[in-house]
């Protein structure tokens, strides 16, 4: 939901950016890479000591580069396969240290076991929502659906309540620490729901192609028989 109306905005205001590095020379290939890096950083240096601040912020300043190479890539005219593999790729691999680094903070210093279970599962869900919709798209079925929590959804939520229960432990701000197990219970659930979503859609296109296919098939028999009844009349 929130790709429909953020990515057009933040595309816009990161468009001269890009241009720029496009003129120093860099590749969107370099951004991606550079900008998992940072998010990686952030996620593990910070979240598994509990600095969810800090690496808020630090995960923030890179995370924007999933915009800026797509924007260089349109204007350079490079937009490829390999760029959208890449992407996609580098991707899941950084939401995993995010959630990783947040189910290290509850396995050790923590010390949660239900709250490290759920950034888990966190974790592990979100790589099955990009899963179910590339592999339906990849078996030839669209999968025509959005879903309730997407990654844009699953990042904000999760680093906006981090960076605001950072606020308790380095600014002794009080009452808000209790947020990010709330943003990990919220992006959980959705990602089930989203899953179900997927699920849902994918075996109703499914089956809608197979009744098109076997309607196609009884069709064909029927004509042909049509014909033939034609031809044996008319040499009657």
């Amino acid at each position: 939901m929130l790709n429909k109306y953020a990515r057009a905005f933040f595309t816009r205001v990161l468009t001269p950016f890009a241009a720029l590095l496009l003129r120093l020379g860099v590749s969107p290939d370099t951004v991606t890479l550079i900008g998992t890096g940072g998010v990686m950083a952030g996620a593990l240096a910070f979240f598994p000591r509990g600095e969810f601040f800090w690496g808020t912020v630090v995960i923030t300043l890179f995370v924007f580069s999933d915009l800026v190479d797509g924007t260089m890539a349109r204007q350079s005219g490079r937009s490829s396969r390999w760029g959208a593999f890449l992407d996609s790729t580098l991707d899941r691999i950084a939401d995993a240290a995010v959630f990783g680094g947040i189910a290290l903070w509850y396995a050790g210093g923590g010390d949660d076991p239900v709250l490290c279970a759920v950034a888990i599962f966190c974790l592990a869900s979100g790589q099955v929502v990009s899963y179910t919709k590339a592999r339906g798209e990849s078996i030839g079925l669209p999968v025509n659906v959005n879903g309730l929590v997407e990654r844009a959804e699953r990042l904000v939520i999760t680093l906006v309540c981090a960076g605001l229960a950072g606020f308790e432990a380095t600014f002794g701000v009080p009452y808000i620490g209790i947020l990010l197990p709330v943003a990990l219970w919220v992006v959980a659930v959705g990602s089930l729901v989203t899953i179900l979503q997927r699920m849902v859609t994918v075996r109703r296109e499914a089956a809608e192609a197979e009744a098109g296919r076997a309607g196609g098939e009884a069709a064909g028999p029927g004509r042909d028989g049509a014909t033939a009844t034609e031809q044996g009349g008319g040499s009657s």
